[in-house]
């Protein structure tokens, strides 16, 4: 047992690296380009917001995981507890709107001129910004009840139901119904999941379509990896499959988890790993599968290569210069 709770910690912590790296370059690149006066393209501002949820999903899963994984359980006062559950929650529901929303504003920025889409590419880019605040503060605000039904020690009676997190205890009522209360504030998810998918689907269907009538103007020995409409596929459907796998089996593990009160002690540490793995490894999509962005990461990793370089250089010149003394 405590072989596998310290190659779960591992886990956790190559998790958190790989998260931090990844949504920290993209968060720190847009904050450094909105400072500067740097223009951007209408979608890149739906970047630093979708980056932001998922540093912060990483951040409150990986970490407090990670600690009990090393043997410290239960370190977290109520209030900790709530806190650490109620940014969770709000960045799941963000990261999964602001891939919704990237979704739904590629397909309006390709669609052709005939289609019901094509009137909203004037409109599209003015609304970003606005809907991007506007799900941080919906979230905020319809998961400010979910503060309501985790109770403090002291509300402890014998009809209270004790949920395990690893790192605290969440305290309910006998009475309440963890099912239902998953299934009504999944709702705006399964939403945001319907629209995702469809918008995806026409996406693909959209640039299937144009990529059949532009073929006979490219050269016969050209790849078909270099149609930039490919690529764009490539991102599309690696992020909308990759954050549909992990949200459906973090999901169907989650319900699981609330309705059956007895369950194995490595199955919360192994839901919180899945829950996390889609933020850590969706900035890179997006930085892979974005030529501009691709070049900054780029230059920033021949930059960290040439100054690893100097600093081991200039400490072997003085070493060497050190023994010639």
């Amino acid at each position: 047992m405590m072989l596998s709770y310290l190659v779960l910690g591992i886990l956790f912590l190559i998790q958190i690296g790989v998260g931090i790296l990844g949504n920290f370059f993209l968060l720190g690149l847009y904050t450094f380009f909105l400072f500067t006066g740097h223009r951007l393209r209408p979608i890149e501002f739906i970047f630093p917001h979708l980056a932001l949820a998922n540093l912060k999903m990483v951040l409150s899963k990986g970490i407090p995981q990670m600690i009990v994984c090393l043997g410290f359980k239960t370190f977290l006062d109520p209030i900790g507890c709530k806190f650490i559950v109620y940014l969770y929650v709000i960045s799941r529901s963000v990261s999964l709107s602001m891939t919704c929303l990237l979704s739904g504003f590629q397909v309006i920025t390709i669609s052709p001129s005939n289609s019901v889409w094509a009137k909203l590419k004037i409109q599209a880019p003015k609304c970003i910004v606005p809907s991007c605040f506007l799900c941080w503060c919906f979230y905020l605000l319809i998961n400010f009840t979910l503060l309501g039904t985790m109770h403090n020690s002291r509300y402890l009676t014998n009809n209270t139901k004790i949920w395990q997190l690893g790192y605290c205890s969440i305290l309910t009522p006998a009475s309440f119904n963890a099912a239902l209360f998953a299934v009504v504030f999944s709702i705006p998810d399964a939403m945001c999941m319907g629209f995702m998918i469809c918008s995806s689907a026409y996406l693909v269907l959209l640039l299937h379509r144009h990529h059949q009538q532009v073929q006979h103007i490219h050269s016969s020995h050209l790849s078909p990896r270099t149609f930039p409409e490919k690529r764009a596929t490539q991102a599309i459907l690696l992020l909308v499959i990759t954050y549909i796998s992990f949200y459906s089996i973090n999901s169907s593990l989650s319900f699981y988890q609330f309705k059956i009160d007895k369950h194995p002690p490595w199955f919360t540490p192994i839901l919180n790993l899945l829950a996390a793995w889609f933020p850590a490894l969706s900035p890179f999509v997006l930085i892979f599968f974005d030529s501009q962005v691709l070049k900054y990461w780029y230059a920033l990793w021949h930059r960290r290569q040439c100054l690893l370089c100097h600093t081991v250089l200039t400490h072997a010149h003085s070493q060497h210069s050190g023994l010639t003394l």
